[in-house]
């Protein structure tokens, strides 16, 4: 077992492969495991950082509110504790929104970065798209709600089938492991929700980052989600915007073949 203490904070990381370093970010509710269908595959051509982002599974759980600058500094940070600077940075869903908060901060520890639909839903205030915004916040409203009434796996069930993925993906798509682990890091989501930096974004930061940068959102992903990433994907100076045939929120779940030929071939 591995561990780097980075900002305080003892984190449990992976290093598997060689080649040019890729640091993998998981998102909320998750762990390094959400990778297991594509680490392997990219340690063919990459030498592979999964890990466990603070206040998940075997990384410490800092007891103080945290927020997604500590969990940024904490990317760029392990990065540079482990020799992997710069690196290949592919980050999913709020492993996102750290990867790009990591990449306004600390450019320097990017060669490139690829994204799959960051949740940073306030982006579309004041848009065409501000009846999604709406229906966003009360089913993150409605998670919350079943959080703080202590019922972590009716409120793990409710993100599955209403925000992550879809409807009946708790019983139909995550396995009982996957099932598990969203039970057991519940509290670090309410964490990351009273966080009010968590889902905000100053588009303008990301003009500076001027590394090869890879903006996906999946097919059968919900709808709010490709506003969000088109947002983004403007937002940065050299960025390629590619919508992934059959993936959900989830493409190195839904479709690892095909999201390990999309990381393999844009790195190079």
């Amino acid at each position: 077992m591995s561990t780097a203490r980075v900002n305080g904070v003892e984190l449990y990381y992976e290093l598997n492969g060689s080649g040019p370093p890729l640091a993998l970010v998981h998102g909320s509710w998750g762990d390094h495991h959400n990778w297991d269908l594509v680490a392997p595959a990219l340690a063919e051509s990459f030498q592979v950082l999964t890990y466990d982002r603070r206040g998940h599974s075997a990384s410490e759980r800092p007891s103080e509110q945290g927020s997604v600058l500590e969990d940024a500094d904490d990317l760029a940070g392990l990065i540079e504790e482990l020799d992997l600077a710069p690196a290949h940075v592919a980050g999913n869903s709020f492993g996102a929104v750290i990867a790009l908060r990591a990449a306004a901060r600390n450019p320097e520890v990017f060669r490139t970065m690829i994204v799959h639909e960051p949740p940073l839903f306030p982006v579309l205030a004041g848009t065409e798209f501000e009846p999604a915004l709406a229906e966003v916040q009360r089913r993150i409203a409605g998670v919350v709600e079943l959080l703080e009434a202590g019922e972590d796996e009716g409120a793990a069930r409710l993100f599955a089938d209403t925000i992550a993925f879809g409807p009946d993906a708790w019983d139909e798509q995550l396995t009982q492991e996957m099932r598990d682990v969203f039970v057991s890091n519940a509290p670090t989501f309410l964490d990351e929700t009273r966080d009010p930096e968590s889902l905000q974004i100053d588009l303008e930061s990301l003009a500076g980052f001027d590394k090869p940068a890879l903006l996906t959102d999946g097919t059968e992903s919900a709808p709010f989600f490709g506003p969000v990433v088109d947002m983004v994907a403007d937002a940065l100076p050299r960025s390629k915007r590619v919508t992934i045939d059959g993936a959900d929120h989830l493409p190195h779940v839904s479709v690892p073949r095909a999201y390990v030929e999309l990381i393999d071939g844009f790195a190079r």
